[in-house]
């Protein structure tokens, strides 16, 4: 762990993750610098909060002599690797950081890391309640929201602490928490990655920095997660929802179960989930797994499963209007993620799907949209390319239910849409498939202005 003292730090990103970075390398002594591509107009919320710190701001830009005496680069998710900046700090031998490698580098708690291509928030939130019904004092963050090198100073030996962890922050980092979960590696984040093979080596980073008193959960019904356990050199468990694992959390005879040091034990009968879909019962068993190795008795589990409904914008139920369902579920920013939401209803579906697509292949959403879905709506950016994936797919001689597409530009419009095809008995289900930057900033955003859409509906 290198002293931060003295030393000159470059930030790059004055995002949620930057103003929690320049708050504690303050707090650490270092000289900080704070560069962000956005104008000082743009960022005046981050600036407000870090007024009367001593903190230097280049802005607009990043110029590559702010290197020139630079001991450390600490980047804000948002930085790609490629960036030019980060490109000579790497040719000048420069160490990369984050707030999640700072953190994990200094935490006295024993850490839980998880990551995963689909299913990381609601895992993460799960396994912090989990934690909580045990009686420990418990601390949940990283990329679900909060960033814990805010709490850093708050934490004690004794408490427990879950962090999500995104492939971005990962990429760079060469440490591993003590228990570490990859949940499913599906394709996702290309457009920032270029290849699986580089997303497969940024993800499998949570393992690969770990010894052999740390434990690595694995997703078994995953191939490309079941098989990173060759890759760390810590205790390999798994999860699955498809067969009884030797060691970990599996679900049986109807039943959700643990299994650690060979021994079987129930924490409860399926139909006590209140979530919905394969998907979750697979989340549910790593939070379960994770929080096993962790010292959680299953009594707390079982408690926490069955308080638990969901985290929003993830299946979220938002309303019922003229005897259809209404749903959102804004997370599904990759079109594996909407087929898993696809597969949680057996009703009719109207789904809206679009957004900013991120160079995924959508061949397999558009299968199974043909089976599922009754009316596709599509809207934003990808909202052209959806409905064209999906016709050819229809065109082709795939039987299924779908019987229209229409397509949209705006939020507004999918819903006005929606509302007019919406039948009794049908889900209408916002699940788009493709990021929400063409026209909010961020999931939750367009999110909420869905809800607030759905709820404003007459009748």
């Amino acid at each position: 762990m290198v002293r931060l003292d003295g030393k000159r730090v470059l930030v790059l990103g004055l995002a949620r993750q930057g103003s929690a970075l320049a708050h504690f390398l303050v707090r650490e002594g270092a000289e900080v610098t704070i560069s962000d591509l956005k104008d000082a107009a743009a960022l005046a919320a981050p600036l407000a909060e870090l007024a009367g710190l001593p903190i230097r701001y280049v802005l607009g830009k990043h110029p590559k002599n702010l290197l020139q005496g630079t001991d450390l680069l600490c980047l804000s998710g948002g930085v790609p690797l490629e960036a030019p900046i980060v490109v000579e700090a790497r040719r000048r031998s420069i160490p990369l950081s984050n707030d999640a490698q700072l953190f994990l580098e200094r935490c006295p708690a024993p850490v839980v890391g998880i990551t995963g291509s689909a299913g990381k928030t609601t895992t993460t939130a799960l396994a912090g309640a989990m934690c909580r019904e045990a009686g420990y004092t418990t601390w949940v963050g990283g990329n679900i929201g909060n960033p814990l090198i805010a709490n850093l100073e708050q934490i004690g030996p004794d408490d427990r602490v879950v962090m999500e962890l995104s492939s971005f922050q990962l990429e760079i980092m060469t440490v591993s928490p003590h228990v570490a979960a990859v949940l499913n590696i599906t394709p996702n984040h290309l457009d920032r990655h270029k290849t699986m093979e580089n997303y497969i080596a940024a993800k499998r980073n949570i393992i690969a920095h770990q010894g052999a008193e740390d434990y690595a959960v694995l997703g078994f019904d995953d191939a490309s997660t079941r098989a990173l356990a060759l890759d760390t050199p810590a205790h390999p468990l798994f999860f699955s929802v498809g067969v009884e694992v030797d060691e970990g959390a599996y679900k049986t005879n109807g039943e959700l179960a643990l299994r650690l040091g060979g021994r079987h034990t129930v924490i409860c009968p399926v139909k006590e989930v209140r979530l919905r879909g394969r998907h979750n019962l697979l989340n549910i068993a790593a939070a379960a797994a994770v929080c096993g190795v962790s010292g959680v008795p299953v009594e707390a589990m079982r408690r926490a499963i069955q308080g638990f409904s969901g985290v929003a914008h993830r299946l979220e139920w938002i309303r019922r209007w003229r005897g259809s369902e209404w749903y959102d579920d804004s997370i599904a920013t990759a079109p594996e993620r909407v087929v898993a939401a696809l597969r949680s209803f057996e009703e009719p579906i109207v789904l809206l799907a679009g957004g900013r697509d991120k160079d995924l292949p959508w061949e397999d959403f558009a299968a199974e949209a043909v089976t599922r879905v009754r009316h596709l709506i599509t809207f934003g950016e990808a909202g052209e390319m959806i409905a064209r994936v999906v016709k050819q797919r229809r065109n082709g001689g795939q039987a299924g239910k779908l019987e229209s597409i229409t397509r949209v530009a705006t939020m507004e419009e999918a819903v006005e849409s929606a509302a007019q095809v919406a039948r009794a008995g049908d889900v209408v289900l916002l699940s788009p498939g493709g990021t929400s930057f063409d026209a909010f900033h961020d999931f939750a955003e367009r999110g909420e202005r869905f809800k607030e859409l759905v709820t404003n509906l007459e009748g």
